[in-house]
């Protein structure tokens, strides 16, 4: 008898994993959970220097805590030629990389055409520019996925299951303006893992890490792709017709800039951004298109100091023909994402809804709904979710998990196509049409989250 898919893990020998360049601090958090998949010994083809430092101070966090420590055994590798000896050395069999993003898709390229499956973090590009290498990276016979963390928070998933069903939510209001309207707020000095996080010079460099229409925005495409396409394919020419672009400047001045990153001057690399003494960083960006006649607007924010005992902001409102899905955070909130249904008119879903609580119960035990002054508000379960960072261990998991299966997923892989191709058209257009400085109308506080 053939053995069974988790019989045949117990004979697997674990993944052995690389790290190349690992510049931001997501690059760690895939190691923030032990994980029976992969081999302890973690092998780091890095320069030295602060990024390097970071990477490897926050897995020793890990192994050092008091509640499930990781045994992670770091090996460092520098020096000159630093990919092609990472190949050559074979100590991985796949590559992790997050850092920089201007020539991270021609980087996965070089590493998947000698056999080796890359995870790496978003965004893959910054410009058009590295298009050619999109195609390239997502139909060879080695693997490439990107870190997409959404779709594993419990707001995400519930966004899903309502999406999902027809007697619920009535499909998407196709006459909606925008039918998808997803808003986040981001802060440049932040708390990360308990901790102030320290960003590196070159975050502020928008030629290497990105701008406001690549970065977060590629989380919020994926989000509006999975909630308009599944996870059947999809492909840019026949199901986006892009409508606008914006992007605008968030001030940095001195003092944010010193705190963020410890440093007391900007270096001369981002001075070409700098008026009146103070850095304008183009992090922000609202886009508009609509995927198979489905309108959608993103708006992705970023200000400066996280407020006490908040966070990250995130919003979202999908137009059904039955029911309104709303998703709001902010101070009246006490700064937690509340999810709550609003009736299209005087359409009655209370039976739909309670039907739905209760096929739902495997997947999201203890969930509950309640009245609330939009309609009726989902009661979650304390344990549902654990937070962003531990979303980064399971996109890992799922990785290996189609490492293992052997087939590429093609719907993954056209997604991704779909989502690249849409940020790089979208940050040309922004380009063309703006009045910037380098490109950008400067706004302290940038457009307002979505609409309720």
């Amino acid at each position: 008898m053939r053995k069974s898919r988790v019989e045949e893990r117990d004979y697997m020998p674990p993944h052995r994993l690389a790290f190349y360049q690992p510049g931001h601090f997501h690059a760690a958090l895939t190691l923030r959970h032990a994980n029976p998949r992969v081999a302890n010994d973690i092998h780091i083809y890095a320069d030295t220097g602060p990024e390097r430092d970071a990477f490897t101070d926050l897995v020793e966090q890990f192994n050092g805590r008091a509640e499930q420590p990781t045994s992670w055994r770091l090996h460092l590798h520098e020096g000159p030629d630093l990919p092609d000896r990472l190949i050559a050395d074979g100590h991985a069999n796949a590559v992790l990389l997050a850092g920089h993003n201007h020539s991270k898709l021609e980087t996965i390229a070089h590493f998947t055409q000698a056999g080796l499956h890359v995870l790496a973090d978003k965004p893959w590009l910054t410009d058009r520019r590295q298009l050619p290498f999109l195609e390239q990276v997502t139909t060879g016979p080695t693997f490439a996925m990107d870190i997409m963390t959404t779709r594993y928070s419990i707001m995400a998933r519930l966004c899903r299951q309502v999406v999902a069903t027809p007697a619920l939510f009535g499909g998407f209001d196709m006459d909606a303006d925008p039918a998808i309207d997803i808003g986040s707020v981001h802060h440049l000095y932040k708390m990360v893992n308990g901790r102030p996080l320290r960003r590196l010079p070159w975050y502020y460099d928008i030629g290497i890490q990105g701008d406001g229409m690549v970065d977060v925005q590629s989380h919020m495409v994926e989000q509006a792709q999975w909630w308009v396409l599944g996870d059947i394919l999809g492909d840019y020419d026949r199901d986006v017709v892009l409508d606008a672009a914006r992007r605008w400047t968030t001030p940095v001045p001195p003092d944010l800039f010193q705190d963020s990153t410890g440093l007391s001057v900007y270096p001369a690399s981002i001075r070409q951004w700098v008026r009146d003494g103070v850095l304008h960083y183009a992090c922000n960006g609202d886009i508009r298109y609509r995927l198979r006649g489905i309108r959608v607007r993103q708006t992705t924010e970023w200000r400066a100091r996280e407020p006490e005992g908040g966070g990250d902001l995130h919003s979202v409102t999908l137009h059904g023909l039955r029911v309104n899905v709303i998703v709001r955070q902010g101070p009246d909130t006490g700064y937690r994402a509340e999810l709550h249904l609003r009736p299209v008119a005087d359409v009655a879903i209370e039976p739909a809804l309670r039907d739905a609580i209760r096929q739902w119960q495997k997947a999201f035990p203890g969930l509950s709904v309640a009245p609330s002054n939009l309609g009726f508000r989902f009661v979650i379960s304390p344990g549902l979710d654990h937070g962003h960072e531990s979303h980064f261990p399971l996109v890992l998991d799922a990785f290996l998990e189609h490492l293992e299966q052997g087939q590429w997923p093609e719907a993954l892989r056209a997604r991704i196509r779909l989502r690249y191709t849409l940020l790089a058209k979208a940050r040309e257009l922004a380009l063309g049409t703006s009045n910037h400085v380098d490109g950008n109308q400067s706004c302290e506080n940038g457009p307002h989250l979505p609409r309720t």
